[in-house]
């Protein structure tokens, strides 16, 4: 009976790694798309002429 609550106890302590390892790469791909956009910004505002 023991070894059935430390396999739920493992499963949930696996659920809960996993689901902070999921978090972490999300936040990580947002940061990067945050940060190509910001740098395309950069660039092409630099390109852009003055109407006279």
């Amino acid at each position: 009976m023991s070894k059935s609550i430390d396999k739920d106890a493992e499963k949930q302590a696996a659920k809960k790694a996993r689901d902070g390892r999921n978090i972490a790469i999300g936040l990580g791909l947002a940061v990067f798309v945050v940060l190509v956009f910001v740098v395309t910004l950069v660039r092409l505002g630099g390109n852009v002429q003055p109407h006279p």
